[in-house]
């Protein structure tokens, strides 16, 4: 395949999750890109970090991972979130604002990357800052506007970071919606029909927003892929969860990569599926994958 102009890009947060047995590497974009390359597809990161140890470090892991990057150094510190882990083992998140990642710079380096891009991911978390949230829309315009682009809306609903403005132009702005269950809900109150199942509040969001897919995954009660007129279901696989960090994100980047591949949407919601119940025997977000799923 000619990759000139068929790069997979995620955009958005780059951090460290401060845990109580010490830091791991976060951010959506950089586990979906990373698990887009496993796949042999062109893919890159597209964050800021701060001119600090921590924004280092994040360079480092993302070179030991091979993972490509434009991430440019801005005048904020690096972001974290600080993980505590209650008596009843639930974690509980402080995402720091005012951080690098809030503030993505749109450069001529970034326009030329949004040129040759095939498919992109963001997500809500992201778009918080003004300055983070006008680069995301600034490359969603650079893009190609063909048939075969993919501009994937990943829902993160996270403490009191959206509102119904930025989703509904993140939904105005994609042709692929991936949300789970709970998002769903709270998006559905939101947008004033709460009193209907998943399945119909799937396909009025298909239909409102001219979408060329809906996924909606819903934890151990499988996952569902929406076109017009079809759905695909898929249950999800028993396994041994080492933890789940991540694993949204490697679904993403299966279902995404399969299909910019030529495989079916059924084909590439099984891959998926299969590829996010591997990531959960794992620990951490980014797991070499074994040849048998990325084949």
């Amino acid at each position: 395949m000619e990759n000139k102009k068929n790069l997979i890009v995620g955009i958005g947060e780059a951090l460290w999750d401060m845990l109580p047995e010490g830091k791991k590497l976060g951010g959506a974009p950089a586990n979906f890109a990373y698990h887009v390359s496993q796949f042999g597809l062109d893919s890159m990161v597209v964050s800021a970090i701060g001119r600090d140890q921590l924004g280092d470090e994040i360079i480092t892991q993302l070179n030991d991972k091979n993972v490509n990057r434009l991430i440019d150094k801005v005048a904020y510190p690096t972001g974290t979130v600080q993980v505590e882990i209650d008596q009843a083992g639930i974690p509980q998140y402080e995402i720091k604002e005012n951080v690098a990642w809030d503030n993505i710079p749109y450069t001529a380096a970034l326009e030329t990357v949004a040129e040759r891009t095939r498919a992109v991911c963001f997500g809500s978390l992201a778009q918080r800052s003004v300055v983070s949230r006008t680069t995301i829309n600034r490359f969603l315009d650079a893009m190609p506007q063909t048939d075969e682009s993919l501009v994937v809306f990943d829902v993160n609903l996270r403490q009191g970071f959206y509102n119904k403005e930025i989703l509904c132009n993140s939904m105005n702005r994609c042709n692929v919606l991936k949300i789970n269950d709970e998002e769903l809900v709270t998006v559905s109150r939101m947008f004033g029909y709460p009193g209907i199942d998943l399945q119909d509040k799937c396909w009025i969001l298909l239909g409102k927003y001219n979408l060329k897919m809906l996924i909606l995954t819903c934890g151990i009660n499988g996952s569902y892929v929406f076109t017009p007129g079809n759905v695909s279901f898929q249950p999800t696989p028993t396994v041994e969860v080492a933890d789940t960090v991540g694993a949204g994100d490697s679904f993403t980047a299966a279902f995404i990569s399969s299909i910019i591949k030529g495989k079916s949407i059924a084909e590439a919601h099984k891959r998926a599926v299969d590829v996010s119940a591997f990531v959960c025997t794992c620990n951490g977000a980014m797991p070499q994958l074994p040849p048998s799923l990325t084949d």
